[in-house]
């Protein structure tokens, strides 16, 4: 038999008792995270269609890209459909992602 385990029968139950509520606890804890986890992917907003980049010197837009480009930077805004159509064609300035085809 192992020497790790006490060599009585009370102990031998005390230390089951620990170990059983140790594992439950993990397990509870385990399934805690994972509900927080999936409740966090649910409640993720949903990435926009398109977005604009924008300049950092005059916060104008600069670019127009897929809302899943990972090129658009840090600066950018979120636009309809119709707006980054009516940016792509009304303005001279604008162009669209080397990405967009």
């Amino acid at each position: 038999m192992p020497d790790d385990l006490p060599p009585d029968l009370d102990r031998l139950h005390t230390w089951h008792a620990m170990w059983l509520e140790r594992i439950d606890r993990q397990i509870a804890y385990v399934r805690k995270r994972q509900a927080e986890e999936e409740r966090g992917r649910r409640s993720r907003p949903k990435p926009a269609d398109w977005v604009v980049a924008l300049s950092r010197a005059t916060s104008g837009p600069l670019q127009v890209h897929d809302g899943a480009c990972g090129m658009k930077g840090k600066r950018h805004r979120a636009v309809s459909r119709d707006e980054a159509r009516r940016l792509l064609t009304a303005v001279p300035a604008i162009r669209a992602c080397v990405r967009i085809k």
